[in-house]
């Protein structure tokens, strides 16, 4: 997620600063960026250069080289301690007119907030996978978050040629709520033995237009990551947003979907 948001940010134009855990890190980081925006380049999708677009790009863990930034973007797993660590750690390098945003697609916007400094100039950007190709960003509003920092929020997204939605902070927000909802029910089916993987997201493709099915969705979003978010739902929301055993069983044996080469389906390099 980390390298599609900077793969966004590059294309529309920003100049863009990637802080990694380590170096070794920011190295893969970096490869990997490096051949999002070749692809990019390749497909005409942009008229720059790819020199160009490398050169806007500074990869590094040194947390201090965002200091200049306007905009710090939070990509790290879906864990609160990891992400109270990772936010606290750039608001202790940024000027105070510097905005600090987190993707979280689950976790409480008010209790990231509350460890920080100026939670004012705190909000959250959930971006939608795979970053550069997605179309909707959720900015979603804290208690303390300024209200024209919603307005900014909404111009960012514009400026990467996607669509925002505001939604108030609240359990797994708007899309991470009804999505989760669909995928975890078209598991359950999965798992008694409604129908294959492939006719049940048929239904939902040629019966209610969606793009792609709730499983080939969960495999692209990484089930460890739909499990993470389910498991933050239920602690929320109650038992409609229980895991299933299936979901549970294949994460639990490293099928984490397409990054992993198999999930729901199986899925080759190319």
């Amino acid at each position: 997620m980390g390298a599609g948001i900077a793969h966004a940010f590059v294309v529309a134009g920003a100049r863009v600063v990637v802080v990694e855990r380590d170096e070794d890190a920011a190295v893969a980081a970096s490869t990997r960026l490096h051949d999002s925006l070749r692809r990019s380049v390749e497909r005409g999708a942009t008229d720059r250069s790819l020199d160009a677009l490398a050169a806007a790009v500074d990869t590094t863990a040194d947390a201090a080289a965002l200091a200049p930034c306007g905009l710090v973007i939070e990509a790290v797993p879906e864990d609160r301690a990891l992400k109270a660590e990772s936010l606290a750690r750039a608001e202790a390098v940024l000027t105070p007119e510097a905005v600090l945003a987190t993707n979280t697609s689950s976790i409480s916007i008010d209790e990231l907030a509350a460890g920080l400094r100026r939670p004012d100039r705190f909000v959250g950007l959930h971006f939608f996978n795979p970053v550069p190709a997605s179309q909707l960003v959720e900015v979603v509003t804290g208690a303390a978050t300024a209200p024209d920092l919603v307005d900014d929020a909404r111009a960012w997204v514009e400026a990467l040629g996607k669509t925002a939605i505001v939604v108030r902070d609240s359990p797994g927000f708007a899309s991470s709520r009804l999505g989760v909802a669909l995928g975890l029910e078209a598991i359950r089916m999965l798992e008694e033995g409604v129908a294959s993987a492939a006719d049940i997201d048929a239904a939902m493709e040629l019966g209610y237009r969606h793009p792609v099915g709730p499983l080939r969705t969960t495999d692209l979003v990484g089930l460890d990551v739909r499990l993470g978010i389910a498991e933050e739902l239920h602690r929320e929301l109650g038992d409609r947003f229980a895991p299933p055993d299936l979901l549970r069983r294949l994460v639990a044996d490293g099928h984490l979907g397409r990054k992993s080469g198999r999930g729901f389906y199986e899925w080759s390099e190319k």
